[in-house]
């Protein structure tokens, strides 16, 4: 938390669920988390609560979620229910008077994702979509060297996510609560080209592969069209081996990042800022970037925000606009055509 000012009373947060990434990323974070107080977590199973809670050093328990939007000794919310809990529950919780965090993607649809930031202006709180990956130093420096011209102008991105999960039962294996590989890491893909373009997407298309049996896209590919002939290629998969690449393409040079969505809170990144020289590595550069753990800083700023004001790397309207990409690359899927972002007017005044 930069700046912190310790007469500042801490953010008290409550955790919705025990899901497994609260367990493994977020109640780590929070609880390591400068100016933060993890104060209660709920779970529809109480003695699954009481046991992530003791393991946590959590105080309360609920066993329902509204029990604990209810709490008037919560200020924000975390968020990492299953997709199509997350508006309704955000929606609860920004109504209760809380703050909200959420797992992305937040929303699925423009329309979803339009109430949830007309409800945080009308309630006077804070909502914002848990895109951690721009907290960490090795998309800010990145960031930094596009902007200073270190590869010319960028052109294009490229991201390669996949992982393989077959089990019925995981909630990204069900179609009907918002499973599949374009809403759970394709919606990586939407966000990075946007942080980097600094821009916005003019036109979508996706092609899927559907898994015969769980109905979800297990794999997707997607191309994006930005302002002045920009390009986002992605491909995501639910059903392949696990990698994860992003290239920064540009006309004097490339940059690739490190594990860059998951990069472990102990892993030294190694940015790679190549001017393609030859294929042999010949032009290349590479920076280490110290250990980062990139949920903390995503709590830390969480709570910046909140109590003093200071801005985030995303903001609320990124929710509006992450959710339009998404609507529409799923609606390009089903028609094979090239679609339009039919909000970008609205969007230009989010």
């Amino acid at each position: 938390m930069s700046d912190q000012n310790t007469d500042i009373t801490p953010l008290r947060w409550g955790v919705l669920s025990t899901a497994s990434i609260a367990r493994k990323a977020m109640l780590p974070a929070l609880r390591a988390a400068q100016g933060c107080t993890l104060a209660a977590i709920a779970s529809r199973d109480a003695a699954r609560a009481s046991e992530v809670a003791q393991q946590f050093d959590i105080p309360r328990t609920y066993s329902s979620y509204e029990a604990l939007l209810a709490d008037p000794d919560i200020d924000a919310i975390y968020n990492p229910l299953p997709n199509h809990l997350h508006v309704p529950m955000t929606l609860m919780a920004l109504e209760a008077g809380k703050h909200v965090l959420c797992e992305k993607p937040l929303a699925l649809t423009f329309a979803e994702a339009d109430r949830l930031t007309d409800t945080a202006r009308r309630c006077g709180k804070i909502v914002t979509e848990a895109y951690m990956t721009r907290h960490h130093p090795q998309w800010r420096r990145a960031k930094a060297l596009v902007q200073a011209g270190r590869i010319g102008r960028l052109t294009g991105i490229q991201v390669l996510f996949s992982y393989c999960n077959t089990d019925p039962a995981n909630v990204r294996n069900q179609a009907d609560i918002g499973g599949g590989g374009l809403n759970d890491i394709g919606c990586y893909a939407i966000d990075a080209a946007r942080f980097f373009f600094d821009s916005e997407p003019e036109a979508l298309t996706a092609t899927m592969d559907r898994d015969p049996a769980f109905g979800t896209d297990r794999l997707t590919t997607g191309a994006v069209r930005f302002s002045n002939g920009r390009h986002l290629g992605f491909t995501v998969a639910t059903q392949s081996a696990l990698v994860q690449q992003l290239t920064l393409l540009g006309t004097e040079g490339y940059i690739t990042l490190d594990a860059p969505f998951n990069c472990p809170p102990d892993h030294t990144a190694h940015l790679v800022i190549d001017t393609g020289a030859d294929l042999l590595g010949g032009g290349r550069e590479v920076e280490t970037i110290a250990p980062a753990d990139q949920y903390r800083a995503q709590a830390e700023s969480f709570t910046d925000q909140v109590l003093t004001g200071a801005p985030m790397p995303s903001s609320s309207a990124d929710i509006c606009r992450n959710a339009a990409a998404l609507e529409t690359l799923a609606r390009a899927a089903e028609t094979g055509r090239w679609e339009s972002l039919h909000y970008i007017e609205t969007l230009t005044g989010v």
